[in-house]
């Protein structure tokens, strides 16, 4: 979803060729083929092919496989996206043969150094020539670390990009249509973060709320590969399958998902990138986690931070209407990708 936009920018230009690496660190067919193909991405120019595994075989595989092909076909320059290992890999390959690396959504911290994205977010940074920051905030983290300002780029956020640029074909899917579900009349969750799916407490409490919520107002919960296992393994897809008013969907396409999404009343997630969305949509949105790395969300925009034990009163007040209307971030308006062709073009010269 950050990619896109970019790409196709970059496409549109005479001076750029875009090549595109999938790592395969997503290798789920809904959560990688398909939402390339929903973006209008063409087939990656080469895919790593590294898959699952620990934190350590994931980023040394990638390190391994990207060193090797940019030896190949070197690039002038290295654009990487987000905090997963991929990101950090691929930023520390160029950064040892001294390419180029931009770095897309840079500056973010949540300041939880047991995350492991946060651990990536920071590697990143460090070692990236030039840091694209999607907001203001994001900024000040990095001037705070002692990053020179020379460095830094506000292009905005490029997810809204992504958005904007299916929006005619998001408010054409017929996902909510299929599930019988009623515009502005159910509740989606999405749940993937260790500390919310690992472990059968933490699960169990979440799965409880939920149960009890399906009371009042249908729950779709889309899950994650991580989520349906934790289900499984402690016993709680069965739990979800037998109540009413919930319905438990694997991995949709980008498309599929975003219409869920945009006709929700409220969302409970622990996902960064929902945040961001349910701000710019103006939907109610319950993030399960301690910490965020996007505080722009909860202090301009729809965004809470809530707990297992709170869950159940946030999502009555959210459900009441008794929830901050919010506002959109600045440079949060779709433009996110022009801004950074331009900002590229003019450090490449």
């Amino acid at each position: 979803m950050k990619v896109a936009p970019l790409y196709h920018a970059l496409a549109a230009t005479d001076w750029a060729e875009p090549v595109l690496v999938h790592t395969g660190q997503h290798y789920d067919h809904n959560m990688s083929d398909a939402i390339l193909e929903d973006l209008g991405i063409p087939n990656p120019d080469h895919h790593l092919g590294v898959g699952s595994g620990s934190h350590a075989e994931q980023t040394g595989g990638v390190m391994i496989a990207y060193e090797k092909l940019c030896g190949e076909d070197r690039p002038d320059c290295i654009i990487v996206c987000g905090d997963v290992n991929s990101t950090a890999a691929c930023a520390m390959v160029g950064a040892k043969l001294w390419i180029k690396v931009v770095h897309l959504e840079a500056g973010l911290r949540s300041r939880d150094r047991y995350m492991p994205e946060e651990i990536n977010r920071l590697v990143t940074d460090a070692i990236s020539d030039v840091l694209w920051t999607p907001s203001a905030d994001a900024d000040e983290n990095l001037l705070n670390e002692g990053v020179d300002k020379d460095r830094i780029d506000l292009i905005g956020n490029i997810m809204i990009d992504s958005f904007e640029m299916m929006s005619a074909k998001i408010k054409a899917s017929s996902a909510r249509e299929d599930l019988g579900l009623e515009e502005g009349r159910y509740a989606l969750v999405t749940l993937h973060r260790p500390s919310n799916v690992d472990e059968a407490e933490s699960l169990g409490r979440i799965v409880d709320s939920l149960v009890a919520a399906a009371g009042r107002i249908p729950v779709v919960f889309v899950a994650h590969p991580r989520t349906l296992n934790g289900l499984e393994k402690f016993g709680l897809k069965d739990t979800l399958a037998d109540a009413a008013n919930v319905t438990l969907l694997e991995p949709q396409p980008y498309v599929r998902f975003m219409n869920l999404v945009t006709g929700a009343q409220v969302v409970i997630t622990d996902s960064g990138g929902l945040q961001e969305e349910t701000t710019y949509l103006g939907i109610p949105c319950l993030t399960l986690r301690e910490n965020t790395e996007r505080p722009v969300t909860a202090e301009l925009g729809t965004n809470r931070l809530v707990d297992a034990d709170s869950l159940a009163a946030s999502l009555e007040q959210a459900l009441n209407g008794e929830w901050p209307k919010g506002s959109v971030p600045p440079h949060w308006d779709g433009r996110t990708a022009q801004r950074a062709v331009a900002a590229l073009r003019q450090r490449l010269k």
